[in-house]
């Protein structure tokens, strides 16, 4: 099913629109106009964006609405990432029966964050979901937590929000005006029945789920490998040897430079793809920002250290995702980049030289990794999307090991993202050590975390990490 759209620098405003399709099929670009009953787009009538902004204002606002309480607060990316949640959930329902999706048909005008409260509405849905996938998955599980967590008692945004119940209108077959009486009558009593609901079929359905897809499929050559980090730096050695001529290609040879510094940075830090895409550059000469500044920003940055005379990494704690993890200790994120193999050499060529050529004539973001800016170009700042694409194309072109062409640095590599640089991190501690939680220091996270990813590669390597330590008995005999 094609998945909404959302306007990113309109989320930055905390003005948000909620977007769902009634048709499926792959995101098209970005950059190609399209008609919203083209494309299956359906935009959601101005009360259902109302009651997402509210919902929105809710959890990412500083301080909740007086009289309102809550559990937790979202960041920019969790909002983004539940809106597109909503989206998919809307769709569902406003899809035509007789189209591909075999959506409810429910009018749009119909439609309302209150149709959450009532447990048939999110069997149908569930029973949607199982019916064109074949199988659950952790996602419906996620979602129902969502619904668990709008009807939980004392911080529920539903359950608080008492007057939503006036938007509810009759669904033939699915909401009738006797149960929407009750809920008048009844509110707190019908969230709870939700609540309870919610939490039962996140049981049932967790018991049966399945992954979706492998998220370690396209990396298995590299996490078998005795050396995972090895296997991987093959890509940046094979950048090196294949990198143009920068007196007659010279965006072709800054192209190649990212790229070189993506995945170097990304190996030495493991760091997810918001840190990365978001490092603020500190260029040299300049003073480096005060560290308010950056916790501000929930953004790290690269400096020089001139009491380590070398590049310095820095992040604070509340930029990252498990900020509140054992692993930071409310401290900053710090780490001095090694001066090997050639890292320091162009990584300076790069801000002197590359960094600017691909920012032309835009906006520049200070940031360390820009895009190649176009002619139609005003701002040269990765998102989320084409950051993923700039990593996917650098292992594409360098990483994946082509029969007709001899290029290409690894056997069996499949198109990756960023996020995948942190699996080759804790499975390289784990293959040379053992220990989840050595191989977490990698990663920012938790031994607990790690045990719960990675721990299925384990066994077979714990066996020969014990068997090296044993054997060095016999060969000292």
């Amino acid at each position: 099913m094609k998945r909404y759209r959302r306007d990113q620098a309109a989320m930055m405003r905390q003005r948000y629109a909620v977007r769902f399709t009634c048709a499926p099929g792959r995101r098209r670009p970005s950059s190609i106009a399209q008609r919203p009953e083209d494309s299956g787009i359906v935009i959601a009538p101005k009360r259902l964006n109302d009651e997402m902004a509210a919902i929105l204002r809710f959890k990412t606002a500083t301080f909740a609405d007086l009289g309102l309480q809550r559990n937790g607060v979202w960041g920019t990316e969790t909002a983004s990432q539940k809106v597109e949640h909503f989206g998919l959930w809307f769709g569902a329902f406003a899809a035509p029966p007789e189209s591909e999706v075999q959506g409810r048909g429910v009018d749009p005008k119909l439609l309302t964050f209150a149709m959450m409260i009532f447990p048939q509405v999110w069997d149908w849905y569930l029973t949607w979901r199982e019916r064109r996938r074949g199988f659950y998955t952790k996602w419906e599980v996620d979602l129902l937590s969502i619904a668990a967590a709008f009807c939980r008692e004392e911080t529920g945004w539903l359950r608080q929000t008492p007057r939503i119940a006036d938007t509810l209108r009759e669904i033939d077959g699915l909401i009738s005006g006797q149960e929407i009486s009750a809920i008048h009558a009844d509110w707190a009593g019908a969230c709870e029945r939700m609540y309870k609901h919610a939490r039962r079929r996140i049981k049932e359905i967790d018991r049966v789920a399945r992954n979706h897809r492998d998220p370690f499929e396209p990396i298995l050559p590299v996490l078998e490998a005795p050396s995972p980090v090895g296997e991987y730096r093959k890509i940046t050695e094979e950048i090196l040897n294949r990198m143009p001529d920068e007196r007659h290609h010279p965006r072709a040879a800054a192209e190649s430079v990212r790229s070189f510094l993506l995945l170097r940075i990304g190996l030495h830090t493991g760091l997810r793809q918001k840190n990365l895409r978001e490092l603020l550059l500190c260029k040299p000469g300049n003073l480096p920002t005060p560290e308010r500044k950056p916790e501000d920003m929930k953004r790290g940055e690269l400096r020089w250290s001139s009491r380590h005379h070398g590049w310095e990494i820095l992040i604070p704690s509340v930029a990252f995702k498990n900020a509140n993890s054992s692993f930071f200790g409310s401290k900053p994120f710090r780490l001095i980049l090694p001066d090997l193999g050639r890292l320091y050499e162009l990584l300076e060529a790069w801000i002197d030289r590359h960094r600017s050529r691909l920012i032309g004539a835009a906006a520049d973001p200070d940031t360390l990794f820009v895009k190649t800016a176009k002619m139609t170009s005003t701002n040269a700042a990765y998102c989320q999307n084409t950051f993923y694409e700039a990593w996917r194309t650098a292992i594409q072109r360098y990483g994946i090991c082509t029969p007709w062409t001899a290029r290409g640095a690894i056997k069996g590599l499949l198109p990756h993202g960023p996020h995948n640089v942190r699996d080759v991190l804790a499975m390289h501690i784990l293959k040379q050590t053992g220990s989840y939680e050595q191989a977490s220091y990698a990663i920012q996270d938790t031994a607990e975390m790690v045990a719960q990813h990675y721990g299925r590669f384990l066994p077979q390597d714990k066996a020969e990490i014990a068997a090296r330590i044993l054997n060095q008995v016999w060969q000292a005999a």
